[in-house]
């Protein structure tokens, strides 16, 4: 099935090649964007396959890769055989929030490794010390910026 020219296809795509720019995998942030552009009912693994220009299989580890961050969800629709996939309106905050104990034992990790860098090696444990600092104040910051954007309206 082709899906009709949408004129937010260009925009997404532009967005999926920022995401791939910042690390994310190509098709992952591919379907992504295009989950975000989706209407109210979502899209089959086949119809983003056809908006996409890409194969069934690429959509299919796409989808597992988003579903297993918690970005994207699967809804069934009684008397359709086809899953529906849809993007999970707070993902993004979420994952944000639930990462900040992960930055704090990752801090620790990190000092550890600091710790057993040998006395000759300061700039090995400047580099642990610093990048412990950036887990730290991320673990710290990251609840109350979450916190900020849902009193500002966000979801």
């Amino acid at each position: 099935m082709t899906l009709p020219a949408h004129r937010a296809l260009e925009p997404a795509e532009q967005a999926a090649a920022m995401m791939t720019a910042a690390g994310m995998a190509r098709m992952p942030a591919r379907v992504m964007m295009a989950l975000v552009a989706a209407p109210a009912t979502g899209y089959t693994a086949a119809e983003l396959a056809d908006r996409l220009g890409v194969s069934p299989a690429a959509v299919s580890g796409a989808v597992r890769y988003l579903v297993t961050l918690r970005f994207v969800h699967r809804r069934s629709v009684p008397g359709d055989r086809r899953d529906r996939y849809e993007i999970v309106q707070d993902g993004f905050y979420s994952s944000v929030a639930l990462n900040a104990p992960v930055y704090a034992r990752l801090a620790t990790a990190i000092d550890e490794i600091g710790d057993a860098q040998d006395d000759t090696d300061a700039d090995a444990v400047a580099r642990a010390r610093d990048l412990a600092e950036f887990f730290r104040f991320l673990a710290e910051r990251m609840p109350a910026l979450i916190d900020e954007w849902r009193a500002r309206g966000g979801a």
